[in-house]
């Protein structure tokens, strides 16, 4: 896979036969059909060669078909710059008397303004090993995977002590109980525990397939599968890049997607594995266990898979493809689910997260787009409310999950100086010295985000929206009570236009 980003970006007004509402940018799209057609695509693109911004090739999987810029966005050189306009002489394009009113803020309503305020950084985790690639949280301790093959350790906001795995870069790390399980760029996942006797020290019980299970499997020929011409492999070990672990502890179950196109269940109890299905038809990028019996997979073929667990009559597990939930031309970066409220979100390469409702016929039912991002969204994370999308364009957007199911766009977080490849979210203990004591309603978090800039940012966030925020939505209600809509993006601030009109 591979992202670019233009040196300029114009944001420009889409053409709608309907005005938006005052709150069009503030809330999540409505639905839109799902397309299933089969269309193929072949983009060319040209790479940025700007070293600090530039997304490098090596970084995502290189065979994914991606455009690194949302189909919102256009070079400045588009049909939209305004010379040569007639309207230049125009009185409408003389400078506004208001120009000097204090009204003139930037509108909270855009979250691509630049006085769009982050939400409590608490501080950075920084050691220089390298771009952070994977992040997990359990207690008081927080694993952060990155390409120097060494897993750190943060304890207190301190590095606490580290371990080196002797593979390639970490991609993925999950915590079941006493084990920690990372998956790494060589096609392996290796299996650690804390020492009894000294915290401080992780010891390797393991790896996936175990050295037993792999050599039984080599001797019969039926288990080897054909990856390319006149190379085989045996069925049950990746032979290439491990993306992402999800966990079914309730099962006892580890499922891991990986860029060979497959997604292979295994047995926690003894490291057995299960199945090894062929997923995809291009690199798994995510794989996420859900609702009980489903397993998400969303791979750089642009499409997410919905996989349904069963029980054989012999007592056997096995998964079978239950439907093709998204079929696009963009690949798929990121998957999350949000048990409590039934939703699976869904990043992309063209900026956009998708997301669908499960109602109480178990079926899913496409619930909008959320638009906050200029360039591919790489990792998602869900808690309590709310949804957290990290992008190649350095930010993080937060967004809440209504009663009514509509997402509301509470903050913008910018810190890093790199794009952002995961998150971790964990329940801020109120008991914490470093807490903040929770009104009655307001439900808070401790949000963890890696960079390839090398470092951990930490941010403690609430689900109360900003007083800014809420004034737009007073004024949002009091305009469109009185009939009134305002004009889409590009125009200007809302806040300017409420003046105005009280004036």
């Amino acid at each position: 896979m591979r992202n670019e980003k233009s040196s300029g970006i114009n944001m420009v007004a889409e053409q709608n036969s309907h005005r938006p509402k005052f709150g069009a940018l503030l809330h999540s799209d409505p639905p839109i059909a799902t397309t299933n057609t089969n269309t193929n695509t072949n983009t060319n693109t040209n790479t940025n060669t700007n070293a600090e911004d530039n997304y490098k090739f090596t970084h995502l999987h290189p065979r994914g078909n991606v455009s690194a810029m949302s189909p919102r966005y256009y070079p400045e050189s588009t049909p939209t710059s305004n010379m040569s306009s007639p309207y230049l002489t125009s009185p409408w394009n003389q400078p506004s008397p208001y120009t000097r009113s204090p009204w003139i803020t930037s509108s909270p309503l855009n979250p691509f303004d630049g006085n769009f305020k982050p939400n409590g950084l608490v501080g950075s985790l920084v050691r220089e090993e390298g771009h952070v690639y994977s992040l997990a949280v359990c207690g008081d301790l927080l694993y952060t995977g990155s390409d120097s093959k060494n897993i750190r350790v943060w304890k207190n906001f301190k590095d606490f002590t580290g371990f080196k795995s002797n593979s390639e870069l970490v991609k993925a790390i999950v915590i079941s109980g006493e084990q920690i399980f990372t998956g790494h760029q060589d096609g392996k996942i290796r299996v650690w525990k804390i020492s009894p006797n000294n915290s401080r020290i992780h010891k390797r019980i393991g790896s996936l397939p175990t050295f037993k299970d792999y050599v039984k499997s080599s001797v019969n020929p039926k288990n080897y599968i054909e990856v390319r011409r006149h190379k085989n492999v045996v069925r049950i070990k990746h032979f290439d890049a491990v993306s992402s672990l999800s966990l079914n502890e309730e099962q006892g179950l580890l499922y891991s997607g990986s860029w060979d196109k497959t997604l292979k269940v295994w047995r926690i109890i003894d490291s057995k594995c299960l199945e090894s299905i062929g997923a995809h038809d291009d690199a798994v990028n995510s794989v996420v266990a859900g609702f009980d019996c489903f397993v998400f997979t969303g791979s750089a073929d642009g499409t997410v898979k919905v996989w349904l667990r069963e029980m054989s009559s012999y007592g056997k597990t096995k998964h079978v493809l239950d439907r093709v939930l998204l079929k696009q031309e963009y690949a798929v970066n990121a998957l999350a689910v949000n048990c409590s409220s039934n939703v699976i979100y869904c990043g992309s390469s063209d900026g956009l997260v998708n997301f669908w409702n499960r109602d109480l016929k178990n079926r899913l039912l496409h619930g909008g787009v959320l638009r906050g991002h200029k360039l591919a969204v790489l990792c998602l994370a869900s808690a309590g409310n709310l949804v957290f999308s990290g992008s190649a364009d350095k930010t993080i957007c937060v967004w809440k999950r209504e009663e009514s199911g509509v997402h509301t766009c509470l903050s913008v977080l910018r810190s890093h100086s790199g794009p952002i490849k995961c998150i971790a979210v964990e329940e801020e203990e109120s008991e914490s010295d470093h807490a903040i004591i929770n009104v009655k309603g307001d439900q808070r978090w401790r949000v963890y985000t890696g960079s390839l800039d090398k470092s951990v940012k930490v941010w403690r966030l609430s689900e109360q929206a900003p007083p800014e925020l809420k004034m737009i939505r007073g004024m949002e209600e009091e305009l469109s009570s009185n009939g009134y809509a305002p004009p889409p993006l590009g125009s200007p601030s809302p806040l300017r236009m409420v003046k105005q009109l009280q004036t």
